[in-house]
């Protein structure tokens, strides 16, 4: 295999060109052509990492040559050999083929060496991002197919275990038997909440916005519905004010993601052994953007904690829950719909967050 560089140098000069390649076919891997016809077709035959062209040859000037090469193969960097002052070919140069660089005739050869490696070092980074690129798509695919079977192919059986250990519950009598499948109880709902953390994960950081018409009544209440299953939330009051007047687009399921973690945190983060407990939600909608309003009278968050809350794996507290996802997710959710979120807490008494979206429509 040669690792040279591979230079294609088109000329109608025959001496141009033997002068070319006797100058530089120790440091290059050296093509030439005669005219811009039998230049396009080596070029459509061999690999070729820069371009060099005549500006003046008959039949098809170099402009109009990386013309017709970009249409096939743009890879290749473009340079220009110029001898004479024309500020039209110039800019057809730059505006149709996408030329590199200029040179003028009679080229220098230190000049023209560098230019060459310097074009050539702008050739194999393009082409290592274009791998790179293609390794990054089809890692995004793997990543799509594993979140799918992390809902489908997990969860299921899951569910399964949870049905049967629910049924032998309802069926047993020996106490003993009955505290064993309370564990099984335990631990299955401990895995799937870790799955459900993982997918909210995934949806808030890595899948690009898919835009739909928001309903922010339903969504909260298809929302509580679930916390009422998940959480023991009997004994906090939980106020729900939502204004929408006019149609917002968003993404529905960073919104989800958004509003299921800023809950979760009200709720286990509340004082234990008082008993006005409450929850506040609002949520405001106009043409720009919904404000999102979600405070409760919990535990609160130190000062000192309030700039790192956002960050992954933080926790504010050495009270024993959460994964540290929680915060992290809401903010990468937000930022990635182009809003913003702020945090206003006093440490002891209350923490109120407040969450700004554009309207996406």
């Amino acid at each position: 295999m040669n690792d040279k560089i591979h230079v294609l140098y088109i000329d109608d000069e025959d001496n141009n060109l033997k002068s070319f390649r006797a100058t530089l076919r120790k440091d290059f891997k050296i093509l030439t052509a005669i005219d811009a016809e039998e230049g396009l077709k080596i070029a459509r035959e061999e690999e070729i990492h820069v371009v060099i062209a005549d500006q003046r040859m008959p039949g098809m000037t170099g402009t109009e040559f990386f013309e017709e090469l970009v249409k096939f193969n743009p890879d290749p960097i473009r340079i220009l050999l110029t001898g004479y002052s024309d500020i039209a070919s110039v800019i057809d140069a730059i505006n149709k083929g996408e030329v590199y660089r200029f040179i003028d005739k009679p080229w220098n050869i230190e000049q023209i060496k560098n230019s060459i490696k310097n074009a050539a070092d702008i050739y194999f980074m393009r082409r290592e991002l274009k791998d790179k690129n293609q390794k990054l798509q089809k890692l995004h695919s793997e990543m799509n197919q594993f979140v799918y079977s992390l809902s489908h192919e997990l969860r299921g059986p899951l569910m399964s275990i949870s049905g049967v250990s629910k049924l032998a519950k309802m069926e047993l009598k020996d106490p003993d038997a009955l505290e064993y499948f309370e564990m099984i109880d335990t631990a299955t709902d401990k895995l799937d909440d870790f799955i459900y953390k993982m997918l909210d994960f995934y949806r808030s950081t890595k899948i690009e916005n898919k835009l739909t018409d928001i309903k922010f009544s339903e969504i909260v209440d298809q929302q509580l519905t679930a916390y009422r299953k998940k959480f023991n939330i009997e004994h906090i009051q939980v106020e729900i004010d939502i204004n929408q007047p006019c149609t917002f687009t968003s993404d529905d399921s960073k919104i989800r993601v958004i509003f299921n973690n800023l809950f979760s945190n009200a709720v286990q983060f509340q004082k234990s052994g008082i008993e006005d407990k409450k929850i506040d939600l609002t949520v405001d909608v106009n043409e720009t953007e919904a404000v999102i309003l979600l405070s409760d009278n919990g535990i609160g968050i130190e000062e000192k904690h309030h700039p790192d809350v956002f960050n992954l794996f933080s926790r504010a507290t050495q009270k024993n829950v959460g994964t540290g996802l929680g915060l992290y997710m809401v903010k990468e959710a937000v930022e990635q719909m182009g809003g913003k979120i702020e945090l206003n807490s006093v440490f002891g008494d209350s923490t109120t967050f407040k969450v700004s979206l554009p309207n996406m429509k």
